[in-house]
């Protein structure tokens, strides 16, 4: 109740909007038949700051505010929105909403009923955890530690970003929800030179905390380490060998290829219209048994969660891979409905002018049995991917290629030299079919995961342990 008394006094200060008023507004969707509707109000702050050549370039600020009304029927949807938070302009956007349907309404009646929210997170505002000059002198006391550490290191490039979300979402069945998340990050890269050659390095934390929390568990000094040890491991690496191998992935980032080779092919959306590799397949073995996938949006101050998603939905701790089997797919309302599935608390949109989309939250792997010295120990000759940059995934064949930023040869059963320049080519399900080992180190991401979809980016949530994929494409430089 206490965030729902916040989020009413920052969304409607000011307006003459109130939670009562806006109720009314939504009974306009009523004049028409329709499935279900809803009001999504939104006020999001975000401050950013970079540093580039020893000095702090660029500061931004920028207030994001105003309200959408989504009207459903079937898998029609009528959508507006308004920049303004007042009666008039909501009134118009419902108006404007509802002409989705042209059959007779039989009108509505909106009790609103608040829904209970378990908090994962602060509700203050992170903005204001430091003053702005407190923000560059972390980025700037980051450039001495970075450059004091290595004399080859010859730029560095720092950023830190807070971020401040406060939502209220009111449907036709009368449910009101609201959730206020505070998300920072802090960032360093840096570029490395020797005799021509030039490598880069990389570390960061966040997460839906403040940022005197994150300073506290990720020092700069640690940062500036983490992203200076990556570029020297860089400037000593060999071209990567290609072909056929056994490669073992770290723990943590590097299950970013079980976010996208696998858990966008099992957003709902994609599997309703039949455009995954996934789609029908429920009760089927698309994985090893070594393989348990979770989507879990309740986990306290990570990046990816939620106290309710974007439609006012409680987020679940979704299995989606059991030892192997697909259990179920992630579902916001629209797509639930049309499928006669459940709804898990996975509808998500970026901001109150856009529509809300089936999307991951925390996506992980659990932890098995072996410890990370057998998993490697276990391989004759292959690859150890710690690290990687980006990818591309195509959803419909779950064909993937993953570039990896820090990955080392496997000999013998032990770590060997560091290579660069290595890909990772694949099938999603293919590859998960070829797990044979899972550690029981399991490592989520350092807070600062980002996902894309139909032009929307959210916070997400990655993780995974130690584990062994016994055949992979690998992509490499070198000379044979």
């Amino acid at each position: 109740m206490q965030n729902q008394q916040l989020c009413e006094r920052i969304l409607f200060n000011n307006s003459d909007l109130s939670v009562q008023q806006a109720a009314a507004a939504l009974q306009i969707l009523g004049e028409r038949t329709l499935d279900f509707g809803d009001l999504f109000f939104e006020h999001s702050a975000n401050e950013s700051f970079v540093l580039e050549e020893s000095i702090v370039k660029s500061g931004s600020f920028d207030i994001r505010q105003g309200v959408g009304v989504r009207a459903v029927h079937g898998a029609k949807t009528g959508f507006a929105y308004s920049d303004s938070l007042d009666l008039k302009s909501l009134q118009e956007a419902c108006k404007a909403a509802r002409t989705i349907s042209s059959e007779q309404g039989q009108g509505l009646e909106i009790k609103v009923r608040a829904q209970p929210v378990k908090a994962l997170y602060s509700a203050d505002n992170p903005i204001s955890s430091y003053s702005r000059e407190e923000k560059a002198a972390i980025l700037e006391r980051l450039d001495r530690e970075a450059r004091a550490l290595d004399p080859r290191v010859t730029q560095v490039m720092a950023a830190l970003n807070c971020s401040y979300r406060v939502v209220l979402i009111l449907d036709t069945d009368g449910r009101l929800s609201c959730d206020i998340k505070p998300v920072c990050s802090i960032s360093v890269e840096v570029v490395m030179e020797q005799k021509g050659r030039r490598e880069r390095g990389q570390a960061s934390a966040g997460g839906a905390q403040m940022l005197p929390e994150i300073m506290r568990n990720h020092e700069s000094a640690a940062l500036a380490r983490e992203a200076v040890r990556i570029a020297q491991v860089n400037m000593e690496a060999l071209d990567a060998p290609s072909g056929p191998m056994t490669v073992v992935l770290g723990a943590g980032w590097p299950g970013v290829l079980i976010h996208e080779a696998v858990g966008h092919g099992l957003e709902g959306d994609f599997n309703r219209i039949g455009s995954s590799a996934f789609t029908g397949l429920i009760g089927q073995q698309v994985a090893s048994k070594s393989c348990t996938i979770i989507d879990d949006g309740t986990l306290p101050k990570r990046r990816g969660s939620l106290s309710c998603d974007d439609e006012g939905t409680p987020p679940g701790h979704n299995v989606l891979i059991e030892k192997g089997v697909l259990r179920g797919y992630m579902q916001d309302r629209q797509n639930a409905m049309l499928m006669k599935q459940a709804t898990t608390g996975n509808g998500r949109r970026e901001a109150y002018n856009t529509l809300p989309l089936p999307r991951m939250t925390n996506t992980y792997m659990l932890p098995g049995d072996y410890s990370k010295e057998e998993i490697i120990g276990s391989v004759k000759n292959g690859l150890y991917a710690v690290n990687f940059q980006g990818g591309q995934v195509d959803i419909t064949s779950g064909k993937f290629v993953f570039s990896t930023s820090e990955a080392y040869l496997i000999r013998d059963g032990k770590i060997a030299e560091p290579v660069k320049k290595a890909t990772l080519i694949g099938n999603g399900p293919e590859t998960m079919k070829q797990v044979s080992m899972v550690g029981d180190d399991l490592e989520f991401d350092h807070g600062v995961g980002a996902c894309g979809k139909a032009g929307q980016v959210v916070p997400v949530g990655i993780g995974e342990p130690t584990l062994k994929i016994d055949t992979i494409t690998v992509g490499g430089t070198a000379q044979a």
